[in-house]
């Protein structure tokens, strides 16, 4: 049913739900003999399965963008989108809750709370301190770690990030204002900022890796600081690609100033990514 007769619009039978089903399959079985070390039919699997997937994500939004576009969807699947894409964004609220929550548990109780004990149970000179060094450090100072300093490159991506969030309400005021090269600019330069972040974000893996000693292995600190640095990466690579996506609809003339939720969206998302930088600057970076 059309969005101009009022109906609520329910897509026809559709292969991609089986499709993706079979890519997480691949996927799965691909990822557990790769780790139990069964070659080469793990790192087969896993190929096929990304495959697969991607050619599932191709082929269902496609679906979707061509429905829109062609005015399927009235304001009643317009607000089913906007309560899905909330409650996906607070499901990566709580996603990253978890990691703050471990860093903080670690961090406030369990370091103090392991001070109290008497040393028989732990190891000679344990200090109350962050970052902790462990046991192992204790023994062989090679294993050694430094902290990354907040004001140097992590102070640069928290600058660009912002900047990244300006560029997007920028292009969002320009697509309701029906301005095309004002919309598409600042879509290019969010997404130019975007990989800047991450450029800069490798450069200090590989610093902190091989300069400052600091590894995924490096204690609690080491675990805590690679998870939420490299799940924000991953998340911000996501919300580049979805920009990417976005950029070339416009191009081709999708959206219209009082109909583009799709493009809202995405700028929700990376709004939520630029959120979650702001914490892991201040709880990861600064407060060392």
């Amino acid at each position: 049913m059309s969005a101009t007769t009022g109906g609520y619009y329910f897509a026809p039978p559709s292969k991609w739900p089986v499709v993706g089903s079979t890519a997480l399959m691949f996927l799965g079985a691909g990822t557990v003999l790769w780790m139990n070390q069964i070659q080469p039919y793990g790192a087969a699997l896993q190929l096929i399965g990304f495959a697969v997937l991607i050619y599932m994500l191709f082929g269902w939004f496609g679906n979707v963008i061509s429905e829109s576009e062609s005015g399927l969807y009235n304001k009643q699947v317009d607000a089913s989108y906007r309560w899905s894409m909330g409650w996906f964004i607070f499901s990566e609220v709580m996603f990253f809750a978890a990691f703050f929550g471990a860093l903080y548990y670690a961090r406030v109780f369990s370091v103090p709370w392991l001070a109290d004990l008497d040393n028989a149970f732990l190891w000679e000179g344990y200090a109350a301190k962050w970052p902790t060094l462990g046991p192992y450090f204790q023994q062989d100072p090679a294993l050694a770690f430094q902290s990354m300093g907040a004001w140097g490159i992590p102070a640069l991506n928290t600058a660009l990030l912002l900047a990244s969030g300006v560029t997007i309400t920028y292009a969002h005021h320009a697509l309701i204002d029906n301005n095309r090269n004002g919309l598409i600019w600042g879509l290019v330069a969010t997404i130019g900022l975007g990989a800047v972040f991450l450029g800069f974000q490798i450069y200090e893996y590989v610093h902190a890796y091989s300069d400052l000693n600091l590894k995924l292995s490096s204690g609690v600190f080491g675990s805590t600081f690679y998870l939420l640095t490299g799940f924000h990466g991953f998340h911000v690579t996501l919300g580049a690609i979805m920009l990417t996506v976005i950029l070339f609809r416009c191009i081709k003339g999708h959206f219209k100033p009082d109909r583009h939720f799709g493009f809202e969206a995405v700028a929700w998302y990376w709004h939520f990514v630029d959120v979650v930088w702001l914490g892991l600057f201040i709880f990861v970076y600064v407060l060392v």
